[in-house]
């Protein structure tokens, strides 16, 4: 387990480093960010200061070192826009991004598994189609359409929740339901699917033969084995979160992460977006690691493979 583990964290170390070199071209590639900082009205001098006074001038790869120099120590530079330290902006927004893309994730699971064991162990019958049409309706209804249907039903129909902010449970819970209501057709799917096929398989009928209750054949045989591939695809819808609640964010007028980048981007503040981007990608590389460590342990197969 040990060797296992060291070789995925030297690959996500490999993976977080790539990502952040590809992002950083793509972005400084993207346009002259000396000439949309200073202006349409601008002569060519003002935009040549510019692009010395923010070593825009020298090549590519010597800005990127600089950066991710100053980045692995916590320095992802000053705000072009709000003339702020980018850390700062980020430790004040990504709470609010990992609260509710924790609490949509926990939502999907608590439903999504639970139902996906139910149709499994029915399969053609009621709760089986009631919890397909569950799923279809999931991923056909746009996260953003849902968030708004939600507003006008709970928040100016019946007046329960409120419509925006972050502070409370109550403000929680319509973004919540918006964010984990996209990824949970796709884990009660892929639950449904894997206890279809194990309690079919032989170790299972031979656990009914020696006597072992439905109870612990259903957990200890049959959920523990179509869990893994559930856990994988929960780390990947998580990752989804973090990185596209933008929508939701903008819904609630939260202010986290994602709508902070979106400022960023409209506004062309290359330190903001390239720090929001790298701590997205570690976030999302970060749950990844914790999912294959979590399966290897769930299944020691894995482990072995992955060694070999």
């Amino acid at each position: 387990m040990l060797t296992y583990t060291i070789k995925r964290l030297l690959l996500a170390g490999l993976v977080t480093l790539t990502v952040s070199a590809i992002s950083f071209g793509l972005l400084r590639l993207s346009g002259d960010v000396a000439a949309a900082l200073a202006g349409s009205d601008a002569t060519s001098a003002d935009v040549e200061y510019l692009r010395r006074y923010y070593g825009l001038d020298r090549p590519l790869p010597v800005q990127y070192l600089d950066w991710l120099g100053h980045a692995v120590q916590g320095d992802f530079g000053q705000s072009l826009y709000f003339k702020q330290p980018v850390a700062g902006m980020i430790r004040e927004r990504l709470p609010v991004t990992l609260t509710i893309g924790a609490c949509g994730i926990l939502f999907a699971i608590i439903l999504g598994i639970p139902l996906g064991v139910v149709a499994a162990l029915r399969p053609n019958s009621w709760l089986d189609r009631a919890a397909l049409t569950l799923a279809v309706c999931g991923q056909a209804l746009p996260s953003f359409w849902f968030a708004l249907l939600l507003i006008l039903l709970f928040g100016v129909m019946l007046r329960w929740l409120p419509i925006a902010g972050f502070g409370s449970w109550q403000q929680l819970v319509m973004p919540t339901i918006a964010l984990g209501y996209h990824a949970l057709p796709a884990i009660m799917r892929l639950t449904r699917a894997g206890m279809v096929e194990v309690l079919r398989s032989d170790y299972v009928r031979s656990a009914y033969a020696k006597g072992v209750g439905r109870p612990g054949v259903l957990f200890k045989h049959g959920l523990r084995n179509a869990i893994i591939p559930v856990v994988s695809l929960t780390a990947v819808q998580l990752g989804f979160m973090l990185g596209g609640s933008i929508v939701i964010e903008s819904v609630f007028a939260l202010h986290g992460i994602g709508h902070l980048a979106w400022q960023s981007i409209s506004r062309r503040d290359l330190p903001v977006v390239q720090a929001v981007v790298l701590i997205i990608s570690c976030s999302y590389v970060l749950i990844t690691l914790l999912a294959d460590l979590m399966n290897a342990s769930l299944d020691p197969r894995i482990r072995v493979g992955g060694v070999r």
